[in-house]
């Protein structure tokens, strides 16, 4: 038979060198106007761009709730029956690959980019949010009684847990075995040679390279602005300071500064070594508030979490007939957005740290482990809020006033508030750190053609960008601006569900010839 992945195209061909960089033509040219493009239009105009956004937002998820729950489910589905299929003994590189990282400093690395800065913006507020019915609670328990604590903590777990992991499993998985297995560019496009062929080289790729470039810088400056005003709200909360736009701006310049250092010092030296003390002070960080909080009560929350999760993922992974509309669409349907409006970023960075993993190990790692993480993770700190919330302790008994301050002030009413509080403060910079190094080597890997190592100016454009774009539309437009970025990235999310459904289908036609013809073969060999 013959090889279905015969392709004259070098990697990089179609670039120019210019200023110490390696650029794709026309991929860079055209990202790097739309950008401007967007950011000028925001700047000089930040509460019509959010209005006109919103609205963009809006009739995305109100017309198609339904294709992000069911694209939603069946990554999950597609995932874990990878698991268990033949297909799982592939390894990523070829039978003698063998991986590059430890398997703790690979976790740390996926996980630190992935969910970090995510489950500490939200592990207090949105259990509480739920428990307390600010915007709506799942569907439609009580607020502020038992069932509506647990009905909280099953539909946190539902949009931290198998689904979002499972978002970023199918982009990472097809980007590892493409480029790995098949010495295919590291870049979103590649996923679809098995179907468009050597058409994958011309406009469809590069359409399909633009879109995922856009997804990832307006996702990550997104986050890079949330993550500056929850690291300001808590140093206004622990000293004082004043929390306005120039200390989240200056918070961004110091947090762009040290991701450059990072990502000029590469994998090895930036990124792995933050991801390893991202997890050394989470894990510290969760030592503390299990002990010092309601230790029984925690232990207690982690089972009946887990049963709540395994009771409401099927009711909350429908999308007929939901008569909590305002919870299914203002949550769940936003959260599988903005989670597919990430995915090429975070599932570039997972394949570009995964060569010589299996496919079952990847998925597992991926998929199962960040899970049970998650769920000791969210009953740690989201049972500790409700436990104060749900005995009038602190100001969590009153709701939600501020996302950015919940985490602190769930920390308030425990020992030694203040350490705790700033070790928080600490690990939201370096898993913004991580986010933005990560995020930098992936759109450098787009728009250098696929490049696994391109130049160290070009590394060093695209973090000072993200930090630009994000500090840029806080100063100039503040929160309206912030918003319309977000809703943006939301945006995004759409056209790019449907690019990922296509993926799975170009990923398992990929790994159905591999087994059948080249490492199926092997293993057989080897087993007679």
């Amino acid at each position: 038979m013959p090889d279905r992945y015969q392709t004259d195209y070098q990697i990089g061909q179609d670039n120019l060198r210019r200023w110490g960089m390696d650029l794709h033509n026309p991929v860079f040219w055209i990202t790097a106007v739309l950008i401007l493009i967007f950011v000028l239009g925001t700047l000089m105009a930040p509460e019509s761009a959010k209005t006109a956004f919103a609205g963009a937002k809006g009739w995305s998820i109100g017309h198609f709730d339904w294709l992000f729950m069911v694209g939603g489910n069946i990554f999950v589905v597609f995932c874990l029956v990878l698991i268990f299929l033949p297909f799982g003994k592939i390894r990523l590189g070829g039978i003698d690959a063998r991986p590059e990282f430890s398997t703790l400093s690979w976790f740390s690395m996926l996980f630190a980019a992935g969910m970090g800065i995510g489950l500490m913006f939200w592990s207090v507020a949105e259990p509480t949010a739920y428990y307390t019915n600010w915007f709506g609670t799942p569907l439609n328990a009580a607020p502020r009684t038992p069932q509506g604590a647990e009905a909280a903590m099953g539909a946190t777990m539902f949009h931290w847990g198998l689904h979002p992991w499972a978002i970023y499993a199918v982009v990472g998985l097809s980007l590892a075995f493409f480029t790995y297995n098949k010495g295919l560019p590291l870049t979103i496009r590649s996923g679809f040679f098995p179907l468009l062929k050597d058409r994958s080289w011309g406009w469809f790729g590069h359409v399909i390279d633009i879109v995922a470039v856009l997804a990832t810088i307006f996702g990550l400056a997104t986050s890079l602005g949330f993550g500056a005003q929850q690291a300001a709200s808590g140093l206004k909360f622990l000293f004082g300071i004043d929390s306005g736009i120039a200390t989240q701006v200056a918070i961004i310049i110091g947090v762009t500064f040290v991701a450059v250092i990072s990502v000029v010092r590469g994998l090895d030296g930036g990124v792995k070594v933050l991801s390893n003390i991202n997890m050394g002070l989470a894990a510290l960080l969760l030592l503390f508030v299990v002990l010092a909080g309601p230790t029984i009560a925690i232990f207690t929350t982690i089972g009946t979490t887990a049963v709540a999760y395994a009771e409401t993922i099927i009711p909350l992974s429908n999308w007929i007939g939901r008569e909590d509309e305002k919870f299914f669409h203002g949550w769940t349907v936003f959260y599988w957005a903005w989670c597919i409006s990430w995915s090429p970023f975070v599932g570039m960075f997972i394949a570009r740290i995964s060569k010589g993993r299996t496919v079952r190990e990847f998925l597992i790692a991926v998929l199962l482990v960040p899970t049970l993480v998650t769920l000791v993770w969210m009953a740690s700190f989201g049972g500790s809020a409700l436990e104060q919330a749900q005995n009038e302790i602190g100001a969590l008994a009153g709701g939600i006033s501020d996302v950015s301050l919940a985490m602190f002030q769930m920390l308030q009413n425990l020992p030694l508030a203040n350490i705790s509080s700033f070790v928080a403060i600490v690990l939201v910079l370096v898993f913004f750190i991580t986010s933005s190094d990560s995020g930098s080597l992936v759109v450098d890997s787009i728009t250098s053609g696929g490049m696994l190592d391109a130049p160290v100016p070009q590394r060093i454009f695209w973090a000072t960008m993200e930090g630009v774009i994000a500090g840029a539309l806080l100063f100039g437009g503040g929160g309206e601006a912030l918003g319309a970025l977000q809703a943006a990235a939301i945006t995004v999310g759409l056209p790019f569900t449907i690019v990922l459904l296509v993926m799975c289908v170009g990923l398992y036609m990929g790994l159905a010839h591999e087994w059948r013809f080249v490492q199926g073969p092997k293993a057989r060999a080897d087993q007679q």
